[in-house]
């Protein structure tokens, strides 16, 4: 595959932390497309640093809107699709010189890192990050985004890193719109239309317990020290914020 045929796509808000990283992964793209939501940090400084970015300013409503709108700004055959926390090491860019391109994209699998140290395992599933521009819309699931493609999806070997070097105090404030988006979904799709992993989320108690020894014991994770455990409990916490939500809204139903 011909690199010059692939643009890379970002969206951004307060990424100073995380940004620059990322883009020296990207250093054999010859132009990049980042949707920015209003960023007040050094985010725009840093993009504005690098010849190869051009941003475009949204104001930001939901992640597939986002990443909808960069897509119309994609002239290239083919759109890499990634979060502004993702680190791609030197193996994909050659591996990307290898690709096919009579399929309608590629997935990546990832490795966690906390504070830079890569975790021997995690949650984060595979998703398709190298798609033909023209087949590919994202579609909103819950608080995330998911990308519609019709056609054969192959696997990529190198796997990205996913280094969110956030503050912990921006996370939970995130977790809560979070939350309440999935509880939202939760709670307006049929269980028998939902994966196996939503559905145990109704089940409201059994999700968070199961959380915990699944990502510290099965997953081996309480081997990684404390990188490891602040990992299961941040996914810990996050499922035990989503069954709350779903309690609070079991509430209200009731007393109306």
């Amino acid at each position: 595959m011909d690199l010059s045929t692939i643009t890379p796509l970002i969206l951004t808000f307060n990424e100073a932390a995380n940004i620059e990283r990322t883009l020296r992964g990207l250093s054999w793209a010859s132009s990049i497309v980042v949707v920015d939501s209003g960023s007040t940090d050094d985010t725009l400084k840093v993009l504005a640093d690098n010849s190869s970015v051009r941003v475009l300013l949204r104001p930001f409503d939901d992640f597939a809107a986002q990443c909808n709108f960069g897509l119309q700004h994609i002239q290239t055959p083919w759109t890499f699709s990634i979060d502004a926390d993702y680190v791609c090491p030197p193996e994909l860019e050659r591996e990307l010189l290898t690709l096919r391109d009579d399929v309608a994209g590629y997935e990546n699998s990832f490795t966690y890192c906390i504070g830079g140290r890569p975790l021997r395992a995690c949650l984060y599933p595979p998703r398709v990050t190298l798609f033909r521009t023209d087949l590919g819309r994202y579609c909103a699931d819950g608080h995330a985004h998911r990308l519609q493609i019709q056609g054969e999806v192959l696997p990529l070997k190198t796997r990205i890193l996913h280094d969110d070097r956030k503050s912990l105090e921006r996370w939970l404030r995130e977790q809560g719109r979070y939350a309440e988006q999935e509880a939202c979904k939760l709670q307006s799709v049929p269980t028998k239309e939902l994966g196996w992993k939503d559905r145990l989320r109704k089940k409201i108690i059994w999700a968070p317990l199961l959380t915990l020894v699944y990502c510290l014991f099965y997953k081996r994770l309480i081997l990684d020290g404390w990188q490891g455990i602040y990992y299961s409990l941040q996914r810990t916490y996050a499922e035990l914020l989503l069954s709350l939500k779903l309690v609070e809204g079991l509430v209200v139903r009731r007393k109306a």
